[in-house]
């Protein structure tokens, strides 16, 4: 049991780094990229970050999902709550930040866009943020 919740802290950690550089760092400096050259980039980081973040989310959501299921040493609200906050982060990603991605994709440049992918990233910054931490204390 506890390489399993060391399995699930790992990814978490790994994706709520990754997350919070995305939300500071990588997402705003969208705004930064010239129009002229927003629709390579975009679609070059659409691609690359499918690299870096698919197969981790993939991993977690499994990962989690077993935890939940065998994971019987821990009290079912820590069991299921560390699930809930994977299908949040897996929600926001395909109900908030896909469409604002596709919509970056399919026009171009657009600061609307841009901020409200900034603004829409939250909840899954949170997500991962939490799930980290309750990770943490149940490893504690």
């Amino acid at each position: 049991m506890n390489h399993l919740l060391l399995l699930n802290f790992g990814l978490a950690a790994y994706l709520t780094g990754l997350i919070w550089t995305v939300q500071l760092v990588h997402y705003p400096g969208f705004a930064r990229v010239a129009p002229a050259q927003f629709a390579q980039f975009h679609r070059e980081h659409s691609t690359r970050m499918g690299w870096v973040v698919m197969g981790p989310m993939l991993l977690e959501l499994g990962a989690a999902g077993w935890l939940a299921w065998q994971g019987t040493e821990l009290s079912p609200a820590a069991r299921w709550s560390q699930l809930a906050l994977v299908l949040v982060a897996w929600a926001s990603t395909f109900l908030l930040s896909v469409p604002f991605h596709n919509r970056l994709g399919r026009d171009g440049y657009s600061y609307v866009a841009i901020d409200g992918l900034v603004r829409t990233n939250w909840p899954r910054t949170l997500a991962w943020t939490a799930r980290l931490a309750l990770l943490g204390y149940l490893l504690w």
